[in-house]
């Protein structure tokens, strides 16, 4: 069982950065070969926005391909999520996932036109 826990969202108005953070609850998340966040507005699919393996490989929706940054601190078991030139779109909530399994309860970020 892994428990995480997001941080770091907020209000942020329209072409503004904004970094989530998500810490396990285990020494090192170096062993989960991936981690990833979602994101899901009213009303609306949830989505992936950020996909990072253990060997660092990284993909994103184009919807945020060169705005978001998804990175991992395996020893620190923390994962984070760079959010810049944010747009009203990108309001949700945000959840962490390790390992495809286990959810975080998310995180709001509002973006203000």
């Amino acid at each position: 069982q892994v428990q995480l826990k997001e941080s770091g969202g907020g209000l942020v108005q329209a072409g503004g950065s904004l970094r989530l953070s998500c810490v396990a609850s285990i020494t090192s998340i170096f062993n989960i070969t991936i981690m990833e966040w979602y994101r899901q507005a009213p009303g609306k699919q949830r989505e992936l926005v950020a996909h990072v393996t253990n060997d660092d490989r990284e993909s994103y929706p184009y919807s945020v391909k060169g705005r978001f940054t998804a990175s991992r601190d395996n020893v620190r078991a923390t994962f984070y999520l760079q959010m810049n030139n944010l747009k009203p779109e990108d309001t949700a909530v945000y959840f962490c996932v390790a390992g495809r399994r286990w959810w975080g309860q998310g995180t709001q970020v509002t973006v203000s036109s």
